[in-house]
């Protein structure tokens, strides 16, 4: 039996237009398959597609032609509204600049993410945003607003943040470009947690050891897809 699909672009286009009425393809030809479970890693060059994809499959932005279908649903199709909560229910994502409210304390923020859903009953949410903070070893920062806590723990934070509801997707853009190396194999291993629990996660990053963990390796080159290659695992 085939595995069912989390996230699957068909032939997927995407151009903005710059100052002057220049087009410019960010994306072009675009064909993507990824199953329920897989771990994929996304490589490439600055301007290659890397973030206009992760983008379109967050239903962040709209391909301009093709295909995005994401968690069974056509994500070109639904309004605004409908798009944001199928999200919060489907797709946790995960941002370089980690995104929390700075006003907020650290559960707080994981609280605010089952409220603006919906989908975890509200008195259930804080003991799920404790939960969730113990799994990424952030409990003890639980009540300490953002600022007071390092780059890579505000990344774990927002790691917390985006799984909120328990999406069966997660997507991280640059997850570790704003970190130094020994917290970004500390978010890479926390990405292997996740991968072997069974969430499908699509990680774009420049980051080759960040990469490593990753089952698969897929990479962009001006727009297109150069190679996508399965990595076997280590015997141990």
């Amino acid at each position: 039996m085939k595995p069912s699909l989390a996230i699957e672009l068909d032939d997927v286009a995407k151009s903005f237009v710059l100052r002057g009425g220049q087009r410019f393809a960010a994306l072009r030809g675009v064909s993507l398959a990824v199953a329920a479970g897989e771990h994929v890693a996304v490589l490439g060059k600055s301007g290659s597609g890397k973030s206009t994809l992760l983008n379109l499959v967050a239903a962040l932005d709209r391909c301009t032609t093709g295909r995005v279908q994401v968690a069974g649903v056509d994500v070109g199709r639904p309004g605004e509204s409908a798009l944001a909560l199928w999200r919060g229910r489907n797709v946790g994502v995960v941002f370089q600049f980690f995104q929390l409210m700075p006003t907020l304390t650290v559960v707080e923020n994981i609280v605010l993410a089952m409220e603006l859903v919906g989908h975890v009953p509200p008195g259930a949410r804080r003991a799920r945003a404790m939960e969730l903070l113990e799994r990424v070893r952030l409990a003890d920062q639980a009540n300490k607003l953002p600022s007071m806590l390092s780059g890579g723990q505000q990344q774990r934070a927002a790691i917390a943040r985006a799984l909120a509801n328990d999406p069966p997707i997660l997507v991280a853009d640059e997850p570790t470009g704003n970190l130094d190396s020994e917290t970004s194999v500390d978010i890479g291993k926390l990405f292997d947690e996740l991968a072997d629990r069974g969430k499908t996660l699509l990680i774009v990053t420049h980051d080759v050891n960040l990469a490593r963990s990753a089952r698969r390796i897929v990479e962009l080159k001006d727009g297109v897809i150069v190679s996508d290659t399965a990595r076997v695992a280590n015997a141990a």
